[in-house]
C-alpha cells in the first residue's frame, strides 16, 4: 500500500515505518512543542504515537479497498518524560474480519514509559475527494 501524506504526524515531528507484516515502529524527538506546562511531554503526544503506529502496523495488513479507524485505545502512563528519544513499538494482535487489536509499547531509553491497546475498526474506504 502506498504512502499517504501524515499532516499530523508532521506536526510533531512523528515518524513512522511499518514493516507490512503487522508491525511498526513510530518515534519523536522530544522538542518544547510537545511539552504541558509542567515541563513534561503531553500525555496527547504519547498518544498519538500509539494512536499513528496502531494505523501503520495495521494499514499494510489490509486488503485492497479497505481502510482502518480508531474505535478505541486504552492507555495507561507509567513515568513522565521530559526529553530524549520516544519509541513506539506496536504489533497486530489479532485481525478478524471487521475488528483488529493492536498493543504499542512507549520506551524511553528501553524504559517503558506508556502501554496502550486499541481496537479498529475495519472498513470499506471512502472515496478519494479530488
Amino acid at each position: 500500500m502506498a504512502s499517504r501524506p501524515h499532516p499530523f504526524a508532521e506536526l510533531i515531528d512523528l515518524a513512522v515505518t511499518p514493516d507490512g507484516k503487522g508491525e511498526s515502529v513510530a518515534s519523536l524527538v522530544v522538542d518544547q512543542k510537545h511539552m504541558n506546562p509542567h515541563g513534561v511531554v503531553h500525555g496527547a503526544v504519547i498518544y498519538a504515537l500509539a494512536d499513528t503506529g496502531m494505523g501503520a502496523a495495521l494499514y499494510p495488513t489490509l486488503e485492497a479497498g479497505q481502510a482502518c479507524a480508531t474505535i478505541e485505545i486504552k492507555i495507561s502512563y507509567f513515568r513522565p518524560v521530559s526529553g530524549g528519544k520516544l519509541r513506539c513499538a506496536t504489533q497486530v494482535d489479532n485481525k478478524g474480519r471487521n475488528i483488529a487489536h493492536l498493543t504499542s509499547r512507549i520506551e524511553l531509553d528501553g524504559k517503558l514509559v506508556a502501554l496502550a491497546t486499541g481496537s479498529f475498526a475495519i472498513l470499506a474506504a471512502p472515496p478519494v475527494s479530488r
